[in-house]
């Protein structure tokens, strides 16, 4: 009787750990597919980078929203997989790809309109929920590493700009990174991984301090003149 008992408890385990790995297998499935759009989208956005990309970057942000959309169509996916209650179990699987998600989704804002997206913008866009009662959401965190993405991004945006002759844009990049890193400085963070890539803001806003300086020191910053020695 001892052994057909002992039988019966390790086959429910044996139950429920089939069950957890299928899954798991499942979420990793479409996390694949949403990993495989977000590299997409980074393709797209990656023009900003090329040389005389001016007139090409609204066509690429109209791309990176229309990928979006199959973004989204993934991500309902993945929250009708996950039990309720059990977001912070699984989320390991997808904490990346949404926090490289939450970044282009604020460099494609930031390039259409020149301002930091909102945490339940980025929730739209993506096709989550805002908060946690609500099941599938944004986690804080990931949205905050998705904005520290967009400044090191920007800081290479910025040099550039200026290979390509666009010296208004790393005066944008320069005021736009400068208020984030003001944001960042009001919030308490004690989150180990959050607080070291906050810590690597700073060489981001050093960086575009010292492009929008040669700049000026040029005289190609609009609104100054050279304060170097005329070349005789």
């Amino acid at each position: 009787m001892s052994n057909i008992i002992m039988s019966e408890i390790f086959t429910s385990f044996q139950d429920y750990l089939h069950s957890e790995q299928n899954m798991r297998e499942e979420i990793r499935n479409i996390v694949k597919e949403i990993e495989k759009y977000a590299r997409e989208i980074l393709t797209v956005l990656q023009v900003i980078h090329q040389e005389n990309s001016g007139p090409e970057i609204g066509a690429s942000c109209h791309k990176a929203r229309q990928l979006f959309e199959e973004v989204r169509a993934n991500y309902k996916k993945l929250g009708a997989v996950i039990p309720p209650g059990q977001y912070y179990r699984f989320n390991d699987h997808w904490r990346y790809v949404t926090q490289r998600l939450c970044f282009l989704a604020a460099l494609t804002v930031f390039l259409e309109a020149g301002f930091l997206v909102s945490m339940s913008t980025v929730a739209e866009i993506l096709g989550i929920n805002m908060q946690a009662r609500e099941g599938f959401h944004l986690d804080l965190e990931d949205y905050l590493m998705g904005i520290l993405q967009l400044c090191s991004e920007l800081a290479r945006f910025a040099v550039n700009a200026v290979t390509s002759g666009d010296y208004n844009r790393p005066m944008e990049i320069s005021k736009f990174v400068g208020d984030l890193n003001a944001g960042f400085r009001l919030l308490n963070l004690k989150n180990d991984s959050l607080r070291k890539r906050f810590d690597a803001l700073k060489y981001d806003v050093k960086k575009i301090e010292e492009v929008v300086y040669d700049l000026s020191i040029r005289g190609l910053k609009p609104g100054t003149h050279s304060t170097e020695a005329p070349v005789e």
